[in-house]
């Protein structure tokens, strides 16, 4: 499992996931696997590095004290880097493993500002989305930041939305946020995500100074976490296999349950990824297997029982 989970977690930092980040939670907790990120190795460096967030599922297990905290939503897209210098826009990275990214600022430009009212050399760090109304909205993001083809990406319904500014910080990160839009970004507090995909509410400490006090360790900030849910499976029969054509051509499995009701829905369908997804999880006709709605819409297997 250990395997699949790098190969997905390579997947997702080139911009091309495999399985949801539901799915990626789950089985990293049923194996006890924890790698964060994915090394990129033809790459450009980030100035700052980007950090992913602790994880929290019961809010009253959580590592701050909220009442200290600016909440905003975890959007689920593509996190990326912008880097300005004397005010002009001078590299745009994806995340990769948080320390080097691949360069997409030729695409990005179509999608922040190109200059911005600030003489200092800032990190602007947000998540490149696309509406939830589409399918697979989240993989339409991250793959978008791989197209050559600038006509084609200049037609995908894209926004970028700041989340935070590196190389320079006000007394609060409500003030950080109001100056990201003083420089015409869109930012995650005012951002009207109502049909974006989201994974999780963030909780990060208003405070710079005591933000900055608690420092990180070495994947995550210890001033802000990630408030997720932890979605519940139901267990069914998987009863058959059929295979598909997608339509770029790619064919893939889909697995035929005993209907079971999960939610507000009867689930009889789940998507398997591929060949290597089903050997991972040792899956066989007639085998118990937990299913989830991920992003309660995606019905999806994430273990045998």
């Amino acid at each position: 499992m250990s395997k699949f989970l790098e190969n997905a977690s390579r997947a997702y930092y080139e911009g091309n996931p495999i399985i949801s980040d539901a799915e990626y939670d789950a089985l990293a907790d049923q194996t006890g696997f924890e790698r964060v990120g994915y090394q990129v190795t033809d790459g450009v460096p980030h100035k700052h590095p980007m950090y992913s967030l602790q994880k929290c599922f019961d809010i009253n297990e959580a590592p701050l004290d909220i009442r200290d905290c600016v909440e905003t939503p975890k959007l689920d897209g593509a996190a990326v880097s912008i880097l300005y210098v004397a005010g002009q826009l001078a590299l745009a990275l994806t995340r990769g493993d948080g320390k080097v990214g691949r360069d997409i600022t030729d695409k990005m430009r179509y999608l922040v500002p190109t200059e911005i009212d600030f003489t200092s050399t800032i990190q602007v760090t947000g998540e490149v989305v696309a509406p939830s109304t589409i399918e697979n909205s989240r993989n339409l993001a991250s793959g978008s930041l791989n197209l050559k083809d600038m006509d084609e990406f200049q037609k995908r319904p894209l926004q970028f939305v700041a989340y935070d500014m590196a190389g320079y910080m006000r007394d609060s990160y409500t003030e950080t946020l109001g100056l990201l839009q003083d420089f015409g970004f869109q930012t995650i507090d005012t951002f009207d995500h109502t049909n974006y995909p989201k994974d999780g509410i963030v909780y990060r400490l208003d405070d710079s100074i005591k933000f900055r006090e608690l420092g990180y360790t070495s994947n995550h900030p210890r001033g802000a976490f990630a408030l997720k849910e932890q979605q519940d499976g139901v267990v069914t029969t998987l009863l058959d296999v059929e295979w598909q054509v997608g339509k770029s051509g790619v064919v893939s499995p889909v697995a035929i349950l005993e209907p079971v009701l999960i939610g507000d829905a009867m689930v009889s369908r789940a998507t398997l990824h591929n060949i290597e997804y089903i050997q991972e999880l040792h899956l066989e006709l007639g085998c118990s297997v937990e299913v989830i709605r991920s992003g309660e819409i995606i019905p999806r297997i994430v273990r045998r029982c």
